[in-house]
């Protein structure tokens, strides 16, 4: 357990969780807001709120828990590996399967998989994340890369930060989409009354660009193809929702009903295409969609010839 004692000086009349996020500038404001709400940050000896004005002679006191000790276990999970060497993987990942454990749900994941079939993985996102670069949502499915070590990690992180990174997706999605092409530009955060969900606002929100082309029409659905720009937690969700065709099967973004009855996003992420970090060589992989969403295209394609 660690103690930090901080003393506030006169120039200091902020909120106590937003000062304390300045002066202890590698802490989150998030988990500041935590420390305060478990009781472990005292002023002046007395329990505040984080909306408290500090004053100039303030001591306040931070109390650091030790932090949990997790243990992640390997596990004999099927994966299907599309490229693998020294550096990175290329892995097509099954719809159902959560990317990487989270509090309540600790395996069963792909990093659970990942520890049993590789002998590295990188370590900078920590014992949680091992390898993970990027994600994809847990019923989305298809390609994502995986780094095995810290330089590879680091290298195709700069690429995504920069928008060097290809990733194509295929969607079906309700109503008939009336542009052949187009972008979706359009900024994405915290939707305000559900913060589970995220939305197209101008508020506390980062820049989000989505480029789609239209594949084929059914009438009531349209089969798209979509390329990331940028990538927002749950973006081509959001921008398809926003542009009034939201994906189908999506639970949290569509409030249409479904023909088909599927309980998932019918979204795959189909191309990847990077430069390797120790090659230098421009890589492209893809995959085929799943089998559940080539039954529902058939069908789609049967009832459209009828």
């Amino acid at each position: 357990m660690k103690e930090i004692e901080i003393y506030v000086g006169e120039e200091d009349n902020e909120r106590l969780d937003y000062y304390l996020s300045l002066e202890l500038d590698e802490v989150s404001r998030t988990r500041i807001q935590k420390l305060i709400k478990d009781k472990l940050v005292k002023v002046n000896g007395n329990i505040k709120k984080s909306s408290y004005l500090v004053k100039e002679g303030d001591s306040i006191t931070v109390v650091f828990p030790e932090p949990k000790t997790l243990e992640i276990v390997p596990e004999d999970i099927p994966l299907e590996i599309v490229y693998e060497d020294k550096d990175l993987a290329v892995i097509n990942k099954q719809h159902g399967m959560v990317v990487h454990p989270a509090p309540g749900n600790y395996s069963g994941t792909l990093v659970n998989a990942l520890m049993f079939h590789m002998d590295n993985l990188s370590s900078i996102n920590g014992i949680i994340r091992p390898g993970i670069v990027h994600r994809l949502d847990k019923d989305t499915s298809g390609l994502l890369v995986i780094a095995k070590n810290d330089k590879t990690h680091r290298g195709l992180s700069e690429q995504l930060k920069h928008h060097g990174v290809y990733r194509e997706y295929v969607a079906l999605v309700h109503g008939n989409i009336k542009r052949d092409n187009g972008t979706i530009d359009a900024p994405i955060g915290r939707n305000q009354k559900d913060r589970k969900k995220m939305s197209v606002t101008h508020k506390n929100s980062k820049e989000a660009i989505t480029h789609f082309s239209v594949t084929k029409r059914y009438g009531k659905y349209t089969l798209v193809t979509l390329r990331l720009e940028t990538g927002r937690t749950h973006q081509i969700r959001v921008h398809l929702s926003y542009l009034g065709n939201p994906v189908v099967g999506d639970p949290v973004y569509s409030s249409g009903k479904n023909e088909f009855n599927v309980m998932r996003q019918l979204l795959h992420a189909k191309k990847l295409g990077f430069l390797h970090p120790s090659s230098k060589k421009e890589v492209e992989f893809s995959c085929e969609l799943p089998e559940d969403f080539k039954v529902i295209l058939a069908r789609l394609d049967k009832e459209a010839q009828l």
